[in-house]
């Protein structure tokens, strides 16, 4: 951990106005056109493309990546001001007095993101060839990755929110298909479909939040909004727009409360677990967050929420993930509580920006290393996920024991892999600030990283160490290359990245022009190498609490008992029981009131009325018999009720 000093709590975003495309850039439409042709291909293909179209996604993948790299190469080589680019692709909404052209913003955020999510996602579309091997749908499996893969690479590269919502829209279709993938198993379908409806509850916050930007400054490009909000936005708007862009970045982020979905996403394929939690879906989130710092940071109670968010987030999933038995359950948590970091960073404002993306980027390599091996150990296991029947897996599967172990120690932060450089950042930050703020945020900062330490060395020792715990039909193996190689790539990752993007700060320089340039100011409450030792002291009190109880110790078969905070844990600290008590139970109530009220009241007036006309009808209609008698008799009653009512008048 380094100084911050040189880092700042004062920065100003640059408004630097983005530059026509030209040269290579004028091609990074590629970027999403690529792996969209393949999700084409392979979905209007049908069954003729069974065989090769796999290999066809994974080109179109890989094919991404290239122009994604050239684009890179291109900038690298313009000053830092000029690296920002925009390219128009055609006029889309044209409205009278507006216009909004839909178009891409190539700068140096975009391409981080088009970075990570063409190079991993195209490692786990390697992977998947191995993975879904036997799969009689894989074809279609490669298509929904294609598309996954692309609307990612929409969202990030838009140049307006509503250009974003539509890749934002474009993932939650593609996730809702990838999760649910397995269909015929109703708790996969009930899984996917849970996922789908909790982030509608997001997607309408963003929905909101484009509307309101509209109503307010008359545009939805990020240009123009952060033009608007730089000169004289109200910031009682500014602060409605930030929570709205919040409300949507905790659905497809999985931040509280609005987390409860992403535990159950592990009903997907493991390729799928990995390309949500490493390169795209939740961190999607983070992206809107920093890319709408223009908003945030004249917006300072939007930014506390998010800065608070991300506290409660990364505590909360660190909990959760300490009593989970599943091993992708227990991975899913730590991604909750990691991007829990990334919005507790991006809450801090300026000072945080940076980190947050960092952390990103370091999290994608060593998460999708990690998930990838979950899959590889599920490979030998005979699609086992239970810890509980794992143990002493070290020998058996070396390779994946290895690369695990890298993405193991990296988030741990432990010196020198990745995480140490990324989170522990975060942490520094989290304790500058005044008053309360540093000792909450960085008091659950610190807190989290010793928790982490715990869980994921617990999931560690279950799996690869201890006594074998496996049953007699289990044959534990090392996977193919197809699976080992792109393991063993984002082992790389997760030992060096953080390391070489530090030195000489050179991430946090890349990103200064879209983030806000950092000016020297205030140090964290605490001195850093204070701040160094103790999170370092939780680390190993974590992995040595682990090692005597998973390790040392014989681990039971049988879940013991635990607990109330285990038990309040294994249940995810009782989030789907509360979101069942506040929102299912009341709208269900509602709804049958609702029901009962139409079919009593308007539907049983109107009904009742009918009946009455009806009834009355048929009486009246039996008069008419034909018979004069019937008729002189009614005329004789008639005229007695008439002579009688003028006496009782009289």
């Amino acid at each position: 951990m380094t100084s911050l000093a040189h880092l700042a709590t004062a920065a100003t975003t640059s408004e630097t106005a983005a530059t026509a495309a030209t040269g290579v850039t004028a091609y990074a439409w590629l970027l999403v056109a690529l792996p969209l042709l393949g999700a084409a291909v392979l979905l209007f293909g049908g069954r003729a493309t069974d065989k090769w179209g796999p290999l066809f996604a994974v080109a179109m993948s890989w094919a991404a990546f290239v122009v994604g790299f050239v684009v890179w190469i291109s900038m690298l080589g313009r000053p830092a001001g000029e690296r920002n680019v925009h390219l128009h692709l055609f006029n889309w909404v044209p409205a009278g007095s507006f216009n909004l052209d839909a178009g891409m913003l190539v700068d140096q955020l975009s391409v981080t993101f088009v970075l990570l999510v063409t190079f991993v996602g195209s490692l786990i579309h390697v992977y998947s060839l191995g993975y879904m091997e036997h799969d009689p749908d894989k074809r279609r499996f490669f298509a929904y990755l294609n598309l996954f893969v692309a609307a990612m690479l929409l969202l990030v590269l838009a140049d307006s929110y509503l250009l974003l919502y539509v890749g934002w829209e474009g993932v939650g279709l593609a996730s809702y298909l990838l999760i649910g993938f397995w269909n015929h198993n109703p708790a996969y379908a009930t899984a996917a479909n849970k996922a789908f409806v909790v982030n509608r509850v997001g997607d309408f916050g963003l929905s909101v939040g484009i509307m309101i930007m509209f109503a307010s400054f008359g545009t939805v490009t990020f240009a123009g909004v952060q033009q608007a909000a730089g000169h004289g936005a109200s910031q009682g708007v500014l602060t409605a727009i930030g929570l709205m862009l919040l409300l949507g970045a905790c659905g497809k982020s999985a931040q509280f409360p609005l987390q409860s979905w992403l535990g159950d996403a592990m009903a997907g394929p493991t390729p799928v677990s990995a390309l949500i939690h490493a390169a795209t879906m939740v961190t999607a989130g983070v992206y809107l967050v920093v890319r709408s710092s223009f908003i945030f940071n004249h917006a300072p109670n939007a930014q506390l929420v998010v800065a608070g968010v991300g506290a409660i987030t990364l505590v909360f999933g660190a909990i959760v993930g300490c009593a989970k038995d599943d091993i992708k359950k227990a991975l899913a948590a730590s991604t909750m509580s990691q991007i829990g970091y990334m919005m507790l960073a991006a809450g801090l404002g300026p000072v945080g920006y940076a980190f947050a993306i960092f952390h990103l980027l370091t999290h994608g390599f060593f998460k999708a290393g990690m998930f990838l091996g979950a899959g590889s150990v599920m490979h030998g296991m005979n699609d086992q996920v239970d810890m509980r029947r794992f143990g002493g897996l070290s020998g058996a599967m070396k390779i994946t024991w290895v690369t695990f172990g890298l993405g193991w120690l990296a988030i741990l932060g432990v010196p020198p892999f990745s995480g140490f450089y990324s989170k522990d950042k975060i942490i520094e930050a989290a304790f500058i600030g005044d008053g309360w703020r540093p000792w909450v945020f960085g008091g659950a900062a610190l807190v989290g990283a010793g928790i982490t330490a715990f869980y994921m060395s617990r999931l560690f020792f279950m799996t690869f160490h201890g006594k074998k715990r496996w049953t007699d039909e289990v044959h534990p193996h090392e996977s193919p290359l197809t699976m080992t190689v792109p393991m063993m790539v984002l082992a790389v990752g997760s030992g060096l990245l953080g390391l070489v993007l530090s030195i000489r700060g050179t991430f946090t320089s890349w990103l200064e022009p879209v983030v806000g340039a950092h000016e020297t100011g205030k140090n964290p409450v605490l001195p850093v190498w204070l701040l160094m030792t103790l999170t370092l002291l939780l680390v190993a009190g974590g992995i040595a609490l682990a090692w005597m109880r998973y390790w040392r110790d014989e681990v039971p078969l049988v879940q013991p008992a635990g607990s109330l905070v285990t038990r309040a844990a294994r249940r995810d600290l009782y989030q789907d029981d509360v979101n069942e008590g506040v929102f299912m139970r009341p709208g269900v109530h509602l709804t049958r009131a609702l029901v009962f009220a139409d079919n009593r009241g308007v539907d049983g007036a109107v009904g009742g009325l009918a009946a009455l006309v009806g009834g009355t009808s048929s009486r009246l209609r039996r008069l008419q018999n034909g018979f004069a008698r019937s008729y002189a008799l009614t005329m004789l009653a008639g005229v007695v009720v008439i002579l009688g009512a003028m006496w009782v008048i009289q």
